[in-house]
């Protein structure tokens, strides 16, 4: 967590937003509850910086002409700062008070088609994800694996996602922030619907209002994703909901991350609920946005 505030100028080759017509607003923290270190800034009159990435600048240009605009930061062009070419966007923290934050990676994998394509064109074994494999689960490699102490990046890939709920309900939890500044971020083994749902209750603190507050936006955004022309001419893949709510009640969902969604080819649509093989460019967004209803719905007394 870390708060900036400097002077931003503006990216001389690509357009902007002015920022003149903006209201100035109180400066407010990011929390950085994932991710990697040194990757977003906090600008002046409520703004983000998030490290550039084109991919992304791409679908916030467009997603600014989209009717999932009401569910993504407000995108305001390309700011630099030491050099740094950064995406400027609206800090979505800055109208809730003291807010506890919540980070959910939607689909049912988290690598492009376009990744794995590559990983098995240059078939490289790697120390290092072998590394990462035998922390997680000793007994995950195969003997072949354990001779080399390597595995393919292809392999490590596709078993990550089975630790998870990204396989067995297209989402998975990142990480989240309370209020009180109590981390959790350990959910590479949350699994099950149970689960889930005991992290997200801990997340809500048991609040039925809170609770409520989610569920009708996350069944708003669900009907504009289903109607949304950007949604459906794009493979979504890494992009996660931001959920946040404050003492006073306040919920928000957002959509954020699309430094890996990808465009598709102009004959190709996808609905995000179909399960994936491999050509077809499911991602299963939707089908884990049902899911995530599902949870939430089930957290709610019976009335």
């Amino acid at each position: 967590m870390f708060y900036e505030n400097s002077k931003w100028k503006n990216h001389k080759s690509c357009g902007t937003t002015s920022l003149l017509p903006m209201t100035p607003k109180k400066p407010q923290q990011w929390l950085q509850v994932v991710g990697h270190a040194g990757s977003f800034h906090v600008g002046d009159y409520g703004t983000l910086l998030k490290r550039f990435c084109e991919g992304e600048q791409q679908c916030y240009l467009r997603l600014m002409e989209d009717t999932l605009k009401p569910f993504v930061p407000a995108y305001h062009g390309v700011v630099q700062r030491d050099e740094q070419d950064y995406n400027m966007m609206d800090n979505l923290l800055t109208n809730f008070n003291t807010p506890a934050v919540m980070d959910c990676k939607m689909g049912s994998r988290t690598y492009l088609e376009r990744e794995l394509l590559l990983a098995k064109e240059r078939p490289q074994p790697r120390n290092d994800m072998y590394e990462k494999m035998v922390a997680v689960d000793p007994e995950a490699p195969t003997v072949q694996e354990r001779t080399q102490q390597a595995v393919l990046k292809t392999r490590y890939m596709q078993w990550r996602e089975t630790l998870s709920s990204t396989t067995s309900l297209g989402f998975r939890i990142e990480g989240f922030w309370k209020s009180n500044e109590e981390c959790h971020t350990n959910f590479k083994r949350t699994k099950s619907r149970d689960q889930v749902m005991a992290a997200f209750n801990n997340f809500v603190e048991s609040n039925t209002h809170i609770v409520w507050g989610y569920l009708r936006r996350l069944k708003e955004l669900r009907q504009v994703l289903e109607e949304s022309v950007f949604f459906r001419t794009h493979e979504v893949v890494g992009s996660s909901l931001l959920f946040l709510h404050d003492w006073k009640g306040r919920t928000g969902v957002w959509m954020i991350d699309f430094g890996k969604t990808a465009a598709l080819p102009a004959h190709l649509s996808l609905d995000h609920r179909t399960p994936w093989v491999e050509g077809n460019r499911e991602d299963g967004y939707l089908w884990g946005l049902d899911n995530l209803i599902d949870i939430l719905s089930n957290m709610l007394p019976l009335t």
